[in-house]
C-alpha cells in the first residue's frame, strides 16, 4: 500500500529473502509513487519464505536544511531520513560518495548516519546530500555555509603630512558575511557626515581628509565587524610643517628587467629612481645546491664556488646585438627580488634596500618560471631543459614536468600545504605535500582526455578550474572541476574553455575565450555555489589577466587584462558588468619574440592598496591609473620590458615592529632573527628535484596520507618562525 502521511515523504520498500537462503532482494513492479507523493516498491513470489518490509519517510520541510558554522568550529549534520529497518545512511559531496573516503577533517558518520565535519574552514561550505543505502531516489539536500570573522589590513601604518594637502587612510577587510568598517580617532567616533573635511569611501574602505590641519593628527582605527566577530588595527597620521619621511623609501616601485638593465619606476610620478645597465659590474657569490641543482633549504648554508666580478648581462653566444635576457621575476615579502636568466641558467637575487644584486645562484638549464610559497617560505624554479647525468641529480617520480601550480593565500586562507605538477602531455595532475615533496596523489583526467594546461583554485567550496588541452588542439576542451575536500574530478565547468583566473577574494572567476573573443564571468557564493554571472564583449584575445580592487565600493574587484595583438586594454568591472577598452598603448611583443610563456604582453598590479598598473609594450613601458581606467605616463626606451614585477614597503618596516631587534652574530651571512631563509626549490622538465638537507633517498607516495582540502585556515597568529632571507653578502 502507497500513501502520502501529513508530515512528509513515504518511501516503503519490501525486501524479500528467497527460501534457499539467498541475501535479501529489492525487486521492483509497476506499483509505484513517484516522490514526492510516496514512492513504494511491491513483489510477492510464491518461493518467499517470509517478507521484510523498510519504510522510510522524510518530512517536507526537512527536504532542505541549511546550517551556519563559524570556520574552525565543528559540526553534524543530521540525516532526517527516517523509518524501520532503515539501510545505513549514504553522504555524498558534489555527487561523490564520502564514506568510503579517508578524509581528513570528514572521519565520523556515527551510530545515527550522521555527517562529521571537525575544523570546519571555507573548502567546507556547499551542497551535501543523504539518502539510505539502495534508496536514493529520497535524498535530503544540506547546504553548509561558513561564517568567517573578519581579518582586516591597513594602509600606510604611520604617514606625515604637510598642512593643507589631502591624506587618505585604507582599511581592507575580509570576512564571511562582508564586514562592515566604522573608524575611530584616539578612541573617539568619527563623525565624517559633520565634517566638510573627512568622507568614506567604498563604504568605509577609505578615509580621505581633503585638507589636513595640525588637529587632524592622531591614531585612526579601523574596525571590522560582522556576525560572527571583530577585528580592528591603527593607522597614524601626523601633521607638521616640514613633514619627515617615516621610513626609508624603497618600498612602492616597479621593477622592470628589460633589454638593457633593470629599471626601478615609482610610477605615481613617473619617475625612475635607478637604472641598472646590463653592462654594470656586479659582485655576486655563486653558489650552487648540494646535489647538483636540486633545491637547498637554506641559500645561506649552500657551497659558494666563487665570488665573481662580472657583467649584470654577459655574453651569450647566438644574442646578436647583446641584450639582457629575463623570462620571470617574484618579489619575496618585498625584500628581495629573484629573477632568471634563462641564457645563463641562473637566477639573480636583488637587494630591494640596497638596489643592487646581491647574489646569483645556478639552476637547472634554461629556468623560465619562478614560484614563491609563502606559507613555507620557499621558491621554486622550472627549468625547460632536462637535467644531465654528470649533475647526479637524484630521480623523482615527477619526470618531464611541464608546469607548477600553487593555490594563492589571502588575508583568511593564510597557509597551503599542498601545490601540482603538470607532466608533459599527461592526463593528470599530481598533488605534492609542500612540506615534505612526496607526492600525495595523482588524480587522472584520462576519462576527460584532458592534458592539464593551467590551473586556479577558490577556497568557497575548495573548487580547482582546470584548463585542458585536448587531443585535437584545434578543438576548445571545457575547464574540468576537481573538489579539493575528495580530490575527486566532478565534472566539466559548464562549456567554460580557456585559462581561468580567480579574484584574491576567490568569489570571481574569470575565463578569457580566445576563440570567441569574450570573458565569461563566474561568482561564487558564500554557501558555495558556482554560477555563470556574465559574458563580457573583450573584443581582444587576452594575454594577461589581474585583479584590480573596486575603488568604489568595498569586496568588490575588477578585473584588467591585455591584448596579445593589439593596443587596447580592457578594464571590466565584475560587480555591475560595465566594461571600458583603453586604446593606443602601441603594438606588443611578438609571440615569437617571447618564448618564455603565453603571456606576451604582462601585465603588474601595484598591490592590495595601489591605483597604478604597468604593461610593456615593444619599445616603452606603460604606467595606467586603475583608479581612472585612464593612462598615466608612458616611459620610453625600455626594450623587451616584459619581466615586471611590484615591491610595496613591507621591506621598511623596522623588525622591532614584527618581532624582537635586529641581531647579528659572529659567523652570520646576513641579518636574522635565528630562523631559516628562504629556500630555492627546482623542477626541471626532465626533473623534479624536491631535495631534503641529509636525506639522499628517493621521496615516495606516504601511505596513508591524508587527502584533505589544500588550505588551512588561521586568523592572524602569528607564525612560530618567521623567515627573511639573507643571501651571502660579497
Amino acid at each position: 500500500m502507497c500513501e502520502q502521511t501529513e508530515s512528509g515523504v513515504c518511501l516503503q520498500r519490501l525486501f524479500c529473502t528467497a527460501r534457499r537462503g539467498t541475501p535479501p532482494s529489492r525487486i521492483p513492479d509497476s506499483s509505484v509513487c513517484t516522490p514526492p507523493s510516496a514512492s513504494c516498491l511491491l513483489h510477492l513470489s510464491s518461493e518467499m519464505s517470509y517478507l521484510k518490509v523498510i519504510q522510510l519517510t522524510l518530512p517536507v520541510d526537512k527536504r532542505l536544511s541549511v546550517t551556519t558554522v563559524t570556520v574552525g568550529l565543528s559540526t553534524v549534520l543530521s540525516c532526517a531520513i527516517q523509518g524501520t529497518l532503515r539501510p545505513p545512511v549514504i553522504w555524498k559531496r558534489n555527487g561523490i560518495i564520502l564514506n568510503f573516503l579517508d578524509l581528513e577533517d570528514i572521519n565520523d558518520f556515527g551510530d545515527d548516519g550522521s555527517l562529521y565535519i571537525s575544523k570546519v574552514t571555507t573548502i567546507h561550505m556547499g551542497n551535501y546530500s543523504c539518502h539510505a543505502y539502495g534508496y536514493e531516489d529520497l535524498s535530503q539536500t544540506h547546504v553548509l555555509q561558513v561564517n568567517v570573522p573578519p581579518v582586516i589590513l591597513v594602509y600606510p601604518e604611520t604617514q606625515a603630512q604637510e598642512p593643507g594637502v589631502a591624506a587618505s587612510l585604507y582599511c581592507h577587510a575580509e570576512g564571511i558575511p562582508n564586514p562592515k568598517i566604522t573608524w575611530l580617532k584616539n578612541g573617539m567616533d568619527l563623525q565624517p557626515r559633520a565634517s566638510k573635511q573627512l568622507s568614506l569611501v567604498a563604504n568605509g574602505s577609505e578615509l580621505h581628509i581633503g585638507s589636513v590641519r595640525y588637529e587632524d593628527t592622531g591614531a585612526y582605527t579601523c574596525i571590522a565587524k560582522n556576525e560572527v566577530g571583530v577585528d580592528e588595527d591603527i593607522s597614524s597620521l601626523f601633521v607638521e610643517d616640514s613633514a619627515r619621511k617615516t621610513r626609508l623609501s624603497v618600498g612602492n616601485m616597479f621593477y622592470i628587467f628589460s633589454d638593457e638593465g633593470i629599471t626601478i619606476l615609482q610610477p605615481g610620478n613617473c619617475e625612475i629612481r635607478r637604472r641598472v645597465k646590463r653592462s654594470e659590474r656586479i659582485v655576486a657569490s655563486y653558489c650552487k645546491t648540494l646535489v647538483g641543482v636540486t633545491p637547498v633549504d637554506d641559500l645561506r648554508k649552500a657551497p659558494c664556488l666563487s665570488q665573481a666580478c662580472e657583467e649584470m648581462c654577459p655574453k651569450s653566444e647566438g644574442i646578436s646585438p647583446q641584450h639582457c635576457v629575463w623570462s620571470s621575476a617574484l618579489s619575496v615579502r618585498d625584500k628581495y627580488v629573484y629573477v632568471t636568466q634563462p641564457l645563463q641558467n641562473r637566477l639573480l637575487i636583488i637587494d630591494t634596500q640596497a638596489q643592487k644584486v646581491v647574489q646569483a645562484v645556478e639552476t637547472d638549464p634554461v629556468p623560465v618560471k619562478l614560484f614563491y610559497d609563502k606559507s613555507h617560505d620557499q621558491v621554486w624554479v622550472i627549468s625547460q631543459a632536462s637535467v644531465g647525468e654528470t649533475h647526479h641529480v637524484i630521480r623523482t617520480p615527477f619526470q618531464r614536468v611541464d608546469d607548477f601550480f600553487l593555490p594563492p593565500t589571502n588575508l583568511i586562507i593564510t597557509h597551503v600545504r599542498f601545490g601540482f605538477v603538470f607532466l608533459k602531455s599527461e592526463p593528470a595532475v599530481h598533488k605534492i605535500d609542500l612540506e615534505t615533496f612526496h607526492r600525495v596523489k595523482s588524480i587522472s583526467l584520462k576519462n576527460y582526455s584532458c592534458v592539464p594546461v593551467s590551473m586556479a583554485y577558490t577556497h568557497l567550496s575548495g573548487f580547482y578550474f582546470i584548463q585542458c588541452q585536448g587531443r585535437n588542439r584545434s578543438v576548445a576542451v571545457p575547464q574540468l572541476l576537481v573538489d579539493s575536500v575528495t580530490d575527486a574530478v566532478i565534472g566539466r565547468n559548464l562549456d567554460v574553455t580557456g585559462k581561468p583566473y580567480v579574484s584574491p577574494d576567490g568569489r570571481y572567476v574569470v575565463t578569457p575565450d580566445e576563440r570567441s573573443g569574450k570573458i565569461r564571468v563566474q561568482t561564487v557564493s558564500f554557501r558555495g555555489e558556482l554560477r555563470l554571472s556574465r559574458e563580457l564583449d573583450a573584443a581582444l584575445r587576452v594575454s594577461d589577466l589581474v585583479f584590480q580592487p573596486s575603488f568604489a565600493e568595498s569586496n568588490q574587484y575588477a578585473a584588467v587584462a591585455t591584448s596579445a595583438s593589439g593596443t587596447g586594454l580592457l578594464f571590466a568591472d565584475l560587480s555591475a558588468g560595465g566594461s571600458v577598452v583603453l586604446g593606443g598603448l602601441k603594438e606588443p611583443l611578438a609571440p615569437r619574440g617571447w618564448p618564455w610563456s603565453p603571456a606576451n604582453r604582462a601585465l603588474a598590479s601595484s598591490g592590495l592598496f595601489g591605483r597604478y598598473l604597468v604593461t610593456p609594450s615593444a619599445e616603452s613601458v606603460f604606467v595606467l591609473n586603475g583608479k581612472q581606467s585612464s593612462l598615466h605616463c608612458e616611459v620610453s626606451d625600455i626594450k623587451r620590458g616584459n619581466t615586471v614585477v611590484w615591491v610595496g614597503e613591507a621591506c621598511a618596516i623596522l623588525l622591532s615592529e614584527i618581532k624582537g631587534e635586529w641581531m647579528e652574530a659572529p659567523g652570520m651571512t646576513g641579518l636574522e632573527l635565528g630562523i631559516d631563509n628562504v629556500a630555492k626549490r627546482s623542477l626541471a622538465r626532465g626533473s623534479v628535484l624536491p631535495y631534503q638537507p641529509q636525506q639522499a633517498v628517493l621521496p615516495q607516495d606516504e601511505p596513508g596520507t591524508a587527502h584533505g582540502g589544500g588550505t588551512a585556515q588561521h586568523r592572524k597568529a602569528p607564525p612560530e618562525k618567521i623567515t627573511l632571507p639573507a643571501p651571502l653578502q660579497a
